[in-house]
């Protein structure tokens, strides 16, 4: 055979088996779980029940049935696509049975494309051991969206991997309307609501040549459009609102700005809808090395408050999490001191021809005067020490307290190969708000101690992992509770 076509058949067939390689090894990831808590106490214990993406019941005895199929992303590949679907439900749940996951994405080099209700965790923080992230925890139910952008650092041209940057844009639509109408006792809640967030973070450092990187970034959202059933200022009158719905409000969800003649009084001197966002700082001590040390701060912003240096920042996320040298005792440590009390002092003034004098404090945390609260079906979106609606006997969407401090120590390790365990220990108090301050300050502790088993010895059980945690709360906020949960999970692959 002639040599040069003899190259040329070779460079034409190897592509093609390559891509035939890759399918052979390509495969869905599959899991399923069973879960039962039993316990005392009104609630479950606080940590069966939060950061768990609105899966947690808040009922001390229950049943969860989970069940999903996954296609993972390659994203060192050029071209990657994923998917998934997850499907939950079980006895004395939120929901007897709901889609928990539904998306496809798509990948090119470091664009990304995401369609779909997806759990995304929080930037910035653990997700087994923070208390969560100060706008996106891992607390409610996913919002089902349209999310495009760079969604992993892409290394800005020119500056040899010492500079990165990423970022989303999104909108979505929220999908508690019947929950909402169903659980509500006060008539004031929302129908409808539109959902828009983005984020923009840079990154300067390059962990191959010098272990130092710092990251910052900021991450805003907005609820807005809908209509809106809420309570005058004395609280004597219930009133309507059908928020505008049209391109000029997605606009203005993008670029927050005032709302016009068609919006209330309150959002035509401020912003429309509710605006919510964070600023976030990351310092990162990265040796080429098996240990490594990680120092950030979470800043909170409502409306254009904070948003700036205008005020002092006192509120925010303080952490530190440390991954320890290979042991048999402590893999992950993470401490946090949580602080939301000052919220730009108590006074909220928007300037008239009379006193021509702003003064953007109150700023209400996670709470809004017309849609209710920074909520899921019931749960905090942002960080979920501030209570959650689902626990008010009032059957109000307003969170009860958000001004408040608390400490937060979580630990992880792998005592042997089959073996991990993780505990959380947090405390906090409560002054409820500025404009509800509670009679007393309630304090609430809370536990987790949770150990894993996943036998590789055992042929016939590799793919099964069985857990077992204990939970409990003392003090006021939620309650006194004591729990114990079960777990038997499965795992594995479907090739193609």
């Amino acid at each position: 055979m002639n040599k040069n076509l003899l190259i040329t058949l070779c460079t034409l067939l190897l592509p093609a088996l390559a891509v035939r390689g890759q399918a052979r090894v390509d495969s869905l990831r599959w899991e399923a779980s069973l879960s039962a808590e039993v316990g005392s106490g009104q609630f479950a214990p606080f940590w069966f029940s939060t950061n768990t993406y609105g899966m947690g019941s808040v009922k001390p005895n229950n049943l969860r049935l989970e069940a999903g199929i996954y296609k993972d992303m390659c994203r060192d590949n050029r071209w990657s696509w994923g998917a998934g679907l997850e499907l939950a439900g079980g006895i004395a749940q939120q929901q007897p049975f709901h889609i928990q996951q539904a998306y496809g994405e798509i990948r090119y080099r470091c664009l990304d494309l995401m369609v779909g209700q997806k759990e995304i965790p929080g930037y910035g923080v653990d997700p087994e051991l923070s208390t969560g992230n100060l706008l996106f925890s891992n607390n409610a139910m996913p919002i089902p969206q349209i999310r495009a952008g760079i969604f992993d650092y892409a290394d800005i041209w020119g500056t040899r991997g010492w500079l990165g940057i990423k970022g989303y844009l999104c909108y979505g639509k929220f999908t508690d309307n019947r929950w909402l109408r169903d659980w509500v006792h006060d008539g004031a809640y929302s129908q409808g609501l539109l959902f828009h967030s983005k984020g923009l973070w840079l990154r300067n450092g390059n962990a191959e040549k010098f272990p130092l990187v710092f990251e910052a970034g900021i991450e805003m959202a907005t609820q807005f459009a809908g209509e809106a059933w809420y309570w005058n200022s004395d609280r004597t009158e219930l009133l309507h609102i059908k928020a505008p719905s049209g391109l000029k409000s997605f606009w203005k969800a993008l670029v927050p700005m005032s709302g016009d003649e068609s919006t209330v009084a309150g959002e035509q001197v401020n912003v429309q809808g509710n605006f919510i966002g964070t600023w976030s700082y990351v310092l990162s001590w990265n040796p080429k090395a098996d240990w490594s040390l990680k120092a950030y701060y979470l800043h909170m912003f409502e409306d254009h408050s904070m948003l700036y240096i205008e005020y002092p920042w006192k509120d925010g996320l303080y952490g530190v999490e440390a991954t320890l040298p290979k042991n048999r005792w402590v893999s992950r440590v993470v401490g946090e001191f949580l602080y939301t009390k000052d919220q730009t002092g108590p006074i909220l003034w928007d300037k008239t021809d009379k006193i021509p004098v702003q003064i953007s404090g109150n700023d209400y945390y996670y709470a809004h005067y017309i849609y209710g609260a920074w909520q899921n079906w019931g749960r905090i979106i942002g960080n979920p020490l501030v209570l959650s609606p689902i626990y008010n006997s009032s059957h109000s969407l307003t969170p009860r307290s958000n001004r408040l401090w608390a400490l937060n120590l979580g630990l992880t390790g792998n005592p042997t190969d089959e073996l991990a365990y993780r505990l959380r220990l947090t405390y906090s108090r409560n002054w409820g708000s500025y404009h509800i301050p509670l009679p007393e300050v309630e304090e609430c502790f809370s536990m987790l101690a949770e150990i894993k088993w996943r036998p590789q010895s055992i042929r016939a059980l590799r793919g099964w992992e069985g857990s077992l945690s204990i939970g409990a709360d003392g003090g006021d906020m939620p309650g006194n509770s004591f729990g114990m949960r079960l777990s038997v999970s499965r795992t594995g692959l479907i090739r193609f």
